[in-house]
């Protein structure tokens, strides 16, 4: 049994990334079902246990939370962010999103007052040094974690991918932990926030069970470095997406945002603990 589990996640995984990269095309979920492996009769189910919603939900709930953060951080047409998370039209972004929000997309970008979730909290006065750069592609092995950023196990997690790179024969990357976060607390419920616990290794990872493997994309980023307290990174994200993000006159790209830890918090003081925050721009 503990074989078919990871295997069942390891192709779950697979499909997730599959769905995270093609939000701007018809989905079809027989074929999401065929490449899946999984039978027919049971794709359903097996995608429900795993994910918490059915399929087809989980799908839409993407399309209409990445419409959500596009409207909030970007100035692109609403139109244009239709067809980006697979809307052949307007109208029918339009429906789904109001439906969710109990708001148009356009009213919501117009009411700068209308509250989703959580209101934004800016602090100018925020020490945070950043510098645009090229960064290459980075081969990642990771274990996906859902649920509340402020309450996940983040050392267990990590402790545990470090085990499987050494139990894989995998030469050890980078020593700082990173962490991809797929998902804006404002506009996602909760218990529904994914995080992806990293390791950045100098070769191609392999998945397996509850582990997977991936590229964290080549391109630009805006890096910031924050010195501080994990639980003020809120106000941090909050005071980087509506004010240093447009002072550096940048565009977002469609990719999501990730950190790398640059000292232990176990052995050292909340104050002093250092972040890169890495953004996708262009």
């Amino acid at each position: 049994m503990k074989t078919t589990k990871e295997e069942y996640h390891r192709r779950v995984n697979i499909l997730i990334e599959y769905i995270n990269n093609h939000l701007d095309e018809p989905i079809d979920l027989t074929y999401l079902a065929e490449i899946s492996g999984f039978s027919q009769w049971h794709f359903h189910r097996i995608m429900s246990a795993f994910l918490g919603e059915p399929v087809g939900a989980f799908i839409v709930r993407m399309r209409i939370e990445t419409a959500a953060r596009l409207l909030r951080y970007t100035d692109s047409p609403v139109q244009e962010i239709a067809y980006r998370v697979g809307y052949d039209v307007p109208s029918s972004l339009s429906k789904q999103f109001k439906q969710f929000y109990g708001i148009s997309p356009q009213a919501y970008r117009n009411n700068k007052q209308f509250v989703i979730m959580k209101p934004e909290i800016l602090r100018p006065e925020l020490d945070l040094q950043v510098e645009v750069k090229a960064i290459p592609t980075k081969q990642v092995v990771y274990l996906r974690l859902t649920g509340d950023y402020k309450t996940l196990d983040y050392g267990a997690a990590w402790g545990k991918v470090c085990n499987y790179v050494a139990e894989q024969g995998l030469p050890v990357g980078d020593v700082c932990p990173v962490c991809i976060y797929h998902d804006d607390p404002k506009v996602t419920a909760p218990e529904k926030l994914r995080t992806d616990v990293c390791m950045v290794l100098p070769v191609q990872g392999i998945a397996k069970g509850e582990f997977g493997a991936k590229e964290i994309p080549a391109g630009n980023y805006a890096v910031f470095l924050y010195k501080g307290s994990y639980m003020n990174l809120q106000v941090v994200y909050d005071t980087i997406y509506a004010q240093r993000i447009p002072e550096l006159g940048c565009t977002l790209r469609d990719e999501p945002s990730y950190e790398r830890y640059l000292n232990d918090p176990c052995t050292t003081a909340p104050e002093d603990l250092l972040t890169e925050i890495y953004v996708a721009v262009e």
